[in-house]
């Protein structure tokens, strides 16, 4: 166990500083907003047609090249 703890401590002693900075950088906390605005932009640039367009060939690509 002691030695795990030598390990960890090497390995977060060599870290940046701005490592730490990363991870307490929170913009808007409300993720349920996020998802949603991600979502809006995802339909609104058409993207998922592109995404529904592309499941649909792949499927028909799988089972043209499917044997049995």
């Amino acid at each position: 166990m002691n030695y795990l703890n030598d390990l960890t401590f090497q390995l977060f002693w060599h870290l940046p500083a701005n490592v730490t900075l990363l991870a307490q950088e929170i913009r808007d906390p409300n993720l349920i907003s996020q998802m949603q605005r991600t979502w809006n932009h995802f339909v609104q640039t058409g993207q998922i047609w592109a995404l529904l367009i592309g499941l649909v060939i792949g499927y028909v690509v799988r089972n043209l090249t499917s044997y049995g």
